[in-house]
């Protein structure tokens, strides 16, 4: 036991990553079976689908899960709120101040844990009142912000800098990952990349297939807004948005992610992987993942 499990209530200090579109009900509630801590993502999802998750999730397991909120869309403090009405224990949020949300859902007795790419972010989460922080490298894949650096400096900056717990986050995809994010001063890890090669992923398989396959120098940060960047694999279709982005309508190729991540079709969107995509070599399912992490 320490801080971070005692705090969720879970055997192992392994959260898992929300993904959006591919944490499903399934992968989620096997994380949790498993000893770690299951997460939703909830992106930009109409209110009411995200409480039929959870239910499916409910359905799955009685051990804790949890959901993410983005913080800057205008359903964040709906969100919270459904959290609390559903018995949730945690949330994380990411992408924007946590104040309003944090300070909902202390009220309520739910945890709250921010996600931050930099010391000045951790500082502010903390004076916000988050219950623990998860300091994200530039390693790992999906939306980050820009002014991040990697992994094993932001760590024991961040340890050094807040009082509350830290996680570490970005890079970590196996039992080394682990134990080197422990020495670094973090208390637990959140791991989202190795999920998707997972039995218990909704992912389509040739997705699953080039993710056992990729190099560790196969994924590109991505300008998906002024704001944010986003880290994806390598496909001749980025390699043609990079090359020339002012003939390719970024809105479209985005809302099409949905096709490369359950179609498997690479043609039209694309997928995020995190740079640890080069340690990954076989499909296994959640609960043999998290033993080997833990090991």
């Amino acid at each position: 036991m320490n801080e971070i499990t005692e705090m969720l209530g879970i055997r192992y200090p392994v959260i898992q990553g929300a993904m959006n579109p591919i944490s499903n009900p399934e992968m989620v509630a096997a994380v949790s079976e498993a000893g770690g801590f299951g997460l939703l993502a909830t992106g930009l999802k109409e209110l009411e689908a995200v409480r039929q998750e959870i239910k499916a999730v409910q359905r799955l397991t009685d051990k804790p899960f949890g959901i993410n909120i983005q913080t800057w869309t205008p359903a964040a403090l709906k969100l919270a709120k459904i959290s609390a009405e559903m018995a949730l224990s945690a949330v994380t949020l990411s992408a924007g101040s946590p104040v309003e949300v944090c300070d909902y859902l202390k009220d309520k007795g739910v945890k709250s844990l921010a996600v931050v790419p930099n010391v000045a972010n951790a500082v502010k989460s903390e004076n916000a009142g988050v219950d623990a922080i998860i300091a994200e490298g530039t390693e790992s894949g999906g939306v980050q912000g820009r002014n991040g650096v990697s992994t094993l400096v932001l760590v024991p900056m961040v340890v050094d800098a807040v009082n509350v717990p830290v996680l570490a986050a970005g890079g970590i995809g196996d039992a080394r990952g682990f134990r080197a994010a422990l020495a670094l001063g973090a208390k637990g890890v959140q791991i989202g990349t190795r999920f998707i090669a997972s039995q218990e992923c909704i992912a389509h398989p040739n997705v699953k297939t080039i993710l056992c396959q990729a190099k560790e120098t196969e994924t590109v940060l991505f300008a998906q807004s002024q704001r944010t960047l986003s880290r994806i694999l390598r496909t001749p279709l980025v390699e043609k948005l990079l090359a020339a982005p002012d003939r390719f309508d970024r809105k479209t190729i985005i809302a099409n992610q949905g096709e490369a991540w359950f179609n498997g079709n690479l043609d039209l969107g694309f997928v995020s992987f995190g740079q640890v995509a080069g340690l990954i070599k076989e499909i296994k399912s959640v609960k043999a993942i998290i033993e080997e992490i833990v090991s």
